[in-house]
């Protein structure tokens, strides 16, 4: 594969803007799509322990079910902010994305599938286990597998695509063009780390857990101290065995003593302190945030530095500006998103932190917020539509 075939799969229309600005926005939105992928799937697995102990167990009896609803909303933020990075990487890397999904075509229909049996499964493990007393253990097993198969097949697809060199051999290998779509790869060392991050943000997230609900007076002393020591214990134990993984991966791939990677251990090491010692669950978990951005940006690298070698570099992709288009994504991002977010976040906070039944047309902040939420949709439905058809009868009249 050389740079005139990859060049000659890129966009004849170009881009709508800078393209340094949308890998920018694929780090971020990857890093955020990743946090709820790792808590899912930390959630989930603990779950599963908990349903063991359950019957003998009070602290597992509250919470199991906890988590299970904890991995139940980030499933459904996993998916939905996993569409963002994969519009962001197909701008600027369209050869890679339209290639892997070829070669594993067959692989992205089993996903999609996946992903929908698992996630029912998911709910179905939910309202078995409402009883706290266990059940569901065996379907809860079933979507988990699924769950964790449908991230396997996603990380083949990521694989595949920095692999261009390879993609000839795996269209035609031995000359004989292969149609049927079955291509898989897969890095064992990159996907353990991947995977191993679940246990440190399990970790953090009952740190938070513990010291959210320690204000509550429904919940004992005793429950609030087992949920952080074992928060602790989770994030120490995980955190040593995703920087040991990561060191691994990088001295595999030869970046072991790239400034980014410098940084990014560094940045392990100092959450792995903070994790340890417990002391802000908060702030560590803002330190989380910006580790995740850092190992967003090494897989960014990584590929950067792939394509580049070939020939393909994205700052060289043709640029015809949108403005429109772009003033639109951002207001929507900015304002719709952000205050949408800060509606949800601030009535989840206040609801958590009341006892009894949260009423929040009579709390300000909420109100306020739902208010400015529903009118920023409203307006944004009717320029959204009105543009359209505008630019619509404008080109067929």
């Amino acid at each position: 594969m050389d740079a005139s075939v990859l060049l000659a799969l890129r966009d004849p229309a170009g881009i709508p803007f800078y393209p340094v600005v949308f890998q920018g926005l694929y780090i971020l939105t990857w890093a955020l799509h990743a946090a709820f992928v790792l808590l899912s799937l930390g959630a989930m697995g603990l779950s599963l322990y908990g349903t063991l102990r359950q019957k003998s167990d009070p602290h597992w009896q509250v919470l199991t079910p906890h988590l299970i609803q904890t991995g139940k909303i980030s499933v459904s933020l996993l998916i939905v902010l996993g569409v963002a990075p994969l519009l962001f990487t197909q701008v600027i890397y369209d050869p890679n994305w339209y290639t892997a999904n070829t070669l594993s075509g067959m692989w992205v229909f089993i996903f999609i599938y996946a992903l929908v049996v698992g996630y029912t499964l998911y709910y179905w493990y939910y309202y078995a286990n409402r009883s706290k007393r266990g059940g569901g253990r065996l379907i809860g097993i079933v979507s988990f597998a699924i769950l964790v198969f449908a991230g396997v097949l996603m990380h083949n697809f990521a694989v595949t695509s920095i692999m261009p060199t390879e993609w000839m051999n795996m269209y035609a290998p031995n000359g004989v063009v292969d149609h049927s779509g079955w291509t898989f790869n897969m890095d064992l060392i990159r996907l353990f780390f991947m995977v191993s991050l679940s246990i440190p943000v399990v970790g953090i997230f009952l740190q938070n857990y513990s010291r959210f609900v320690s204000t509550r007076s429904d919940f004992d002393r005793e429950f609030v101290e087992y949920t952080a020591a074992l928060g602790t214990k989770l994030a120490t134990v995980g955190l040593l065995l995703s920087a040991t993984a990561f060191i691994g991966w990088m001295a595999q791939i030869g970046y072991l003593t790239h400034p980014v990677i410098v940084v990014t251990i560094a940045g392990v090491l100092g959450l792995l302190y903070m994790a340890r010692q417990n002391r802000n669950s908060y702030i560590t978990t803002g330190v989380l945030v910006l580790v995740a951005l850092l190992v967003s940006g090494v897989r960014e690298l990584i590929r950067y530095d792939i394509m580049t070698d070939l020939g393909y570099n994205i700052y060289d992709y043709p640029v015809n500006f949108e403005i429109p288009s772009i003033t639109m994504f951002v207001l929507t991002f900015l304002i719709m998103g952000g205050v949408g977010v800060a509606y949800l976040l601030t009535l989840a906070w206040k609801v958590g932190k009341n006892k009894g039944v949260f009423d929040g047309s009579k709390d300000a902040a909420v109100t306020k917020l739902g208010n400015y939420t529903i009118a920023i949709m409203v307006v944004w439905m009717a320029v959204y539509f009105g543009w359209g058809m505008s630019i619509l009868f404008k080109n067929i009249l």
